[in-house]
């Protein structure tokens, strides 16, 4: 339950706020509106007046404001191919107007598909606490620092796909791959659909044993959804699929 509501002018004013206890950041609310907090009471620090909100390309970059909502996402003309079909199957249209990019991220989930999509292109979010500092998504999730996102940056000069086994169309992923690699080779694979985050199954210097790299990222991936034989099988079949699609 939301106890307390707060709305600070400036980022300073966030920061100050968020360091108080039980007290989270306000983007969309789609995290903040599930069971995980309904038998708790909050204060929650809204981050509309921000201005965390904008989209800029600089460069080979992507530059994502925080509070960017999905759908705006999706709609980028900017936005690769790839993370688009990923955040198709992330959510609902309704529930891609309020989920923001940055709360999508900090409630992870190893059957999102946003997030495999991101971990694969190597996101790296700029977190401002008492020092600001630069994650990748990976760091962020192991480390889960205090401090407020602010912004995400994915790069624009990776070739991507995405691929993903669901029980239907508009469920949530049994197993996901999202694939990147650049113009000097490097490539990376992340495999969604189990367990609490996304895992980066390779990131090395060229695409070889890209399949024996998916079985061994899930060869304990069992749960009441999967069998790890069975992912395993199908993380190197969509592999190769996103390969071929990129080649």
């Amino acid at each position: 339950m939301i106890t307390n509501y707060h709305r600070p002018q400036t980022l300073e004013e966030a920061l100050n706020l968020l360091k108080l206890p039980a007290t989270l950041a306000l983007g969309g609310g789609t995290l903040l509106n599930s069971s995980a907090y309904k038998n708790q009471d909050i204060s929650v620090v809204d981050l509309q007046a921000l201005k965390l909100n904008q989209l800029h390309k600089k460069g080979h970059t992507l530059e994502i404001g925080a509070t960017v909502t999905l759908q705006e996402l999706l709609e980028s003309a900017h936005t690769p191919e790839a993370l688009g079909e990923a955040i198709r199957q992330e959510a609902t249209l309704n529930i891609r107007n309020l989920a923001t990019v940055a709360g999508t991220l900090v409630a992870g989930g190893g059957r999102s598909a946003f997030a495999t999509m991101m971990l694969a292109l190597d996101a790296k979010l700029t977190v401002a606490a008492d020092q600001t500092s630069l994650l990748g998504l990976a760091e962020y999730w192991a480390l889960r620092p205090k401090g407020l996102i602010t912004q995400i940056e994915i790069p624009l000069n990776a070739k991507s796909a995405y691929e993903q086994v669901a029980r239907t169309p508009a469920d949530l992923p049994i197993v996901a791959a999202g694939l990147a690699q650049w113009a000097s080779g490097r490539t990376r694979l992340a495999l969604g659909g189990y367990g609490k985050i996304p895992l980066l199954a390779m990131d090395g210097t060229e695409s070889d044993g890209l399949d024996a790299a998916a079985k061994n990222t899930f060869h304990e991936a069992v749960d009441q959804w999967a069998s790890a034989e069975y992912r395993m099988d199908v993380a190197a079949t969509l592999a190769k699929r996103c390969l071929e699609k990129i080649g």
